[in-house]
C-alpha cells in the first residue's frame, strides 16, 4: 500500500496561523487543515493508546470514529519567565514629618490559565478530551500542569516595611512551562469488500505548543500553587 503523509511545514506558531501548508500529497484530496487533523485526532478509536468510545467526545450512538489511531508526541519541554505584573495597590511612606519605616502587609492572589495550547481548547469532550490526553505528557516533568481546571492561583502575604520617603508595591512573575510536539492521527488501510473500494492507510499530522504555569505541589491535599518570583518594587515619594 502506498503511504500518505502529510508532515505541517511552516505552522505559523509567532502569528497564529489557522491554516498550516502541507506537504504536496500523492492525492489532494486528502490534504486536511490542522483543524480537521485535530477533529480526527479527537474522534479517534484509540487516544495516546487509550481505547475510547463516541461518548468520550460527546458523539451520539451512530456516530463512528473518524480514526484508528491518535497520539500526542513530544519534541520539546521549556520553562521561562511569564509576564511581570503589579499585583498590589502602592503603599506610601511620604508624610512629611515620617522618621520610621512603616509596616506593612502586603497580599495578592492571581489567577494564571492552566492550559492553553493552539487547538485543544475547543477540543474539550466528556473526559477532558484532548487537554485530558497531554496531562500524562506533564507527568514526567517537575512542575505539573492539570488540565482539568482552567485556572491556578499564585498568592502571598507578607510583612514588608516601606522606608521613609518610598512608595512601594509588590510584583509577581510567574514561572512558565511550554511543551512542543505534534498529533499523529493514523487511518488504518482498507482491503475492500464488493460495495468498498480498497484505500491505503493515511497518517496526517498537527503540530502543537501548550503553554501553562508551574505548580508547587500543594500541602495535605490543598491545590498546589502557582511558582514564581514576588519583588518589593521602590519608588520615590
Amino acid at each position: 500500500m502506498k503511504k500518505i503523509r502529510l508532515v505541517a511545514i511552516g505552522c505559523a506558531l509567532a502569528t497564529g496561523g489557522a491554516i498550516v501548508t502541507l506537504l504536496p500529497s500523492a492525492n489532494a484530496a486528502e490534504e486536511k487543515t490542522p483543524e480537521q487533523i485535530m477533529r480526527m485526532c479527537e474522534r479517534t478509536a484509540k487516544l495516546n493508546g487509550k481505547q475510547q468510545s463516541v461518548s468520550d467526545f460527546k458523539g451520539s450512538f451512530g456516530d463512528g470514529f473518524e480514526s484508528d489511531t491518535c497520539d500526542f508526541v513530544e519534541t520539546k519541554f521549556e520553562t521561562f519567565d511569564g509576564p511581570t505584573e503589579k499585583v498590589t495597590v502602592d503603599f506610601p511612606n511620604c508624610e512629611p514629618n515620617a522618621t520610621e519605616p512603616s509596616k506593612v502587609t502586603t497580599e495578592f492572589s492571581k489567577a494564571v490559565g492552566q492550559g492553553q495550547g493552539k487547538y485543544t481548547a475547543t477540543q474539550q469532550g466528556a473526559l477532558g478530551g484532548l487537554f485530558g490526553a497531554l496531562s500524562g505528557g506533564w507527568v514526567k516533568h517537575k512542575g505539573t500542569l492539570d488540565m482539568t481546571i482552567e485556572t491556578a492561583t499564585a498568592s502571598e502575604t507578607e510583612q514588608r516595611e516601606v522606608p521613609v520617603g518610598k512608595v512601594m508595591h509588590v510584583t509577581f512573575t510567574p514561572k512558565m512551562q511550554r511543551m512542543t510536539g505534534e498529533w499523529r492521527v493514523h487511518i488504518d488501510a482498507d482491503p475492500g469488500s464488493f460495495a468498498v473500494n480498497p484505500s491505503p492507510e493515511k497518517n496526517f499530522v498537527a503540530p502543537e505548543v501548550v503553554e501553562g504555569p508551574v505548580i508547587r505541589p500543594g500541602a495535605a491535599g490543598a491545590p498546589g500553587l502557582v511558582d514564581g518570583t514576588t519583588k518589593a518594587v521602590l519608588e520615590d515619594c
